[in-house]
């Protein structure tokens, strides 16, 4: 048996141990059994976590492969090396393993469900009706589907790009299960499901990536010192995420600090804070020691620490899987219906001093804000180090498009939005008609492009790489065609608004964050195409740009007097429930919105257009210093004045014989 396969079985035992140990510590392993009620049983008490388990190590393992094949070890001009391809094998297999243990997760949760044993509930109706009827069923199936088609798609990839979108793929099919579990239900669902979904995102790139980056140098395979060195600068990025996201995560779940030593979640919570605290430290040596002594051409020590921190990242997952077993303790919430559907108390009647002194933290766009102020203020200062010059007026821009974002999703605004349709449609236009204004006129590709330095290795990708390719690569092309980009900015409103999208949007949290997220990337890809600073595959004349806006902007207006026309309420399930005694009817508040959304296009058509003119002449200024310079060079002027001067010369002379 070959030392990688023994670190792979060593790692497997380190998680079934920490999970025993987990599930005797939170008393999920020897329940007490009331008679007269359904119990599964041994089998399915304990079948459960360990498929829990076994999904969990598959599908960590399936994008540590990917990440490995996509971005650790270098390609050459965009296709994968010969260590690469085998690993983008072993991800087919992994991922056809991920689906496996989903499906058993459906057959144990359907006999832990009714309280039946396995062979009692293995009818087609059973699995069927909670594979599609429930929550934890659908997300297992979604699991399933996603991890054979992962699989599938593995088998053949060949280049970069390909294991960079299955690895995209892999790292969503993570997120269904976990949120709809305990952060579904917690009283602060809004932070909890945001904060297990970016804890999940940053662990699968962590533990995965150094797990196989352990077998990879067990192996004794080669590129080690570069694979090292990219993850290396990956994995701070992740501790800084896992740790941050795992605090917000706890403040979602516990009532008072108190439970961390008063309760069986807390007290796993505790060992897993102080297992993380020890990847930290270990992290902090790789960074000082090993990494040195790696690239002076010893790796022993290096695979030796890689190989117990890689253990004890997976007793780590272990003791997360019984963690989510455990249920975490109750404590006193408002016994009010707006409370559990929004995760606030309904908000006071709307005034302008509420919708700025209300702030609520949304994790995810709170995350999102800080991401894109970061990256852009560190490429403006490694510019001025480099001692290059950046447009004063670019960075002003973008600063206020990333303060917009931050008031449009955490100030009160965000709050009575969820409440109000009116203040929905403001929150909407803002994101999807002001913010993005700000944010291209920003020109952060250009900007990313100049910061970023090319990769060390000729025909390898680094990030400059990758932004280039992605600019030329065929979806980009095909998304940034001033018709389909039109069409997305435009039909995605009607189609959200005038079907049952918008109400199944607003009742569940993850719904909401895509639906904020689509006005803020749409936004940004139709006025890219107008106004957009960063080269682009598809660049319009500026009287087409001004012929698109002219054509666009109608449309909004129509979509608000559509509003205003309409007699029904949208989405009225929602916002019947909440129960809102203050303000307009929830009629007059939709036409409100609509009357909002008519009015609104007004602003961005007028910043738009005093954008375009002021390209416009400076593409002009250039144009012609350009034609200057070149006269200067050559000594020959323009053309086309030189031919018509010496038309007039000719007419002089005629005139003078004459």
């Amino acid at each position: 048996m070959s030392r990688a396969a023994r670190l792979a079985l060593a790692g497997a035992a380190a998680a079934v141990v920490a999970l025993v140990i987990g599930m005797i510590a939170g008393g999920r392993a020897f329940p007490r059994i009331i008679p007269g009620l359904p119990d599964a049983g041994a089998v399915v008490r304990w079948g459960l976590p360990l498929s829990k388990l076994l999904m969990d190590l598959t599908g960590l393992l399936t994008v540590g492969l990917l990440l490995t094949a996509a971005t650790l070890l270098p390609n050459d001009k965009g296709m994968l090396g010969k260590p690469a391809l085998h690993y983008v094998k072993g991800a087919s297999w992994a991922a056809l393993a991920w689906a496996g243990a989903a499906f058993l997760g459906i057959v144990f949760g359907v006999a832990d469900s009714l309280g039946r044993t396995v062979p009692q509930i293995l009818d087609g109706a059973y699995l069927s009706s909670y594979a599609t009827q429930t929550t934890q069923g659908v997300a297992l199936t979604l699991v399933v589907l996603f991890g054979v088609a992962i699989a599938l798609f593995s088998r053949g990839a060949i280049t970069a790009g390909t294991a960079a979108g299955l690895l995209v793929f892999a790292l969503v099919t993570l997120l269904p299960v976990p949120l709809t579990g305990h952060s579904s239900s917690s009283p602060n669902h809004d932070l909890a499901t945001s904060a297990v979904a970016l804890h999940l995102l940053a662990i699968a790139l962590w533990v995965g990536g150094l797990a196989v980056l352990a077998a990879h140098a067990l192996r004794g395979q080669p590129q080690l010192e570069v694979a090292t060195a990219r993850f290396s600068r990956m994995a701070l990025w992740c501790y800084v995420g896992v740790g941050l996201s795992g605090v917000f995560s706890l403040v979602a779940r516990l009532g008072a600090v108190s439970d961390l030593w008063t309760s069986e979640y807390g007290v796993l919570a505790v060992a897993k804070i102080v297992a993380f605290v020890l990847l930290g430290y270990v992290g902090y040596w790789h960074r000082r020691r090993t990494l040195a002594q790696l690239e002076s051409g010893k790796p022993r020590a290096f695979v030796r620490l890689a190989s117990g921190e890689a253990l004890l990242m997976l007793a780590t997952v272990g003791l997360a899987v019984a963690l989510s077993r455990t249920p975490p303790p109750e404590y006193v919430v408002p016994a009010d219906r707006a409370f559990d559907l929004l995760g606030f108390p309904l908000p006071p009647e709307i005034t302008v001093a509420n919708v700025f002194a209300l702030w609520w933290l949304d994790l995810f766009f709170a995350v999102v804000a800080a991401v894109l102020a970061g990256l852009y203020g560190l490429g403006v200062r490694r510019l001025a180090r480099r001692g290059d010059r950046w447009p004063p007026g670019r960075t002003v821009s973008w600063f206020a498009g990333v303060a917009l974002l931050v008031f449009a999703t955490q100030s009160g605004l965000a709050r009575y939005a969820q409440v109000m349709f009116d203040m929905h449609m403001i929150e909407h236009m803002t994101l999807s008609m002001i913010v993005p204004i700000f944010l291209v006129l920003g020109a952060p590709v250009t900007l990313a492009l100049r910061a970023l330095k090319p990769a060390a290795r000729k025909g390898d990708r680094g990030p400059r790489e990758w932004i280039t390719t992605i600019l030329h690569s065929r979806f980009t092309k095909v998304i940034t065609h001033p018709v389909v980009a039109t069409a997305i900015f435009i039909g995605s409103t009607y189609a959200l608004y005038f079907t049952p999208l918008f109400e199944s949007a607003m009742t569940e949290h993850l719904g909401h964050i895509w639906m904020t997220l689509h006005f803020l990337i749409s936004g940004c890809l139709f006025f890219w195409v107008i106004i957009g600073v960063d080269p682009g595959p598809n660049r319009l004349p500026y009287v087409g740009r001004l012929l698109m806006l002219f054509v666009t902007m109608p449309f909004h207006a129509f979509f608000g007097i559509a509003l205003m026309m309409t007699g029904s309420v949208i989405a009225s399930g929602w916002y019947e429930q909440l129960g809102r005694t203050w303000g307009d009817t929830l009629l007059q508040t939709q036409q409100d919105g609509g009357a909002i959304a008519w009015g609104f296009g007004e602003i961005p058509t007028l910043i738009v257009l005093l954008a375009i003119a002021v390209q416009w002449y400076k593409d002009d200024s250039r144009q012609a210093r350009r034609a200057d310079r070149r006269a200067d060079r050559t000594g020959a002027g323009d053309p086309e004045l030189d031919s018509y001067n010496a038309y007039l010369a000719r007419l002089n002379r005629a005139d003078k014989a004459e």
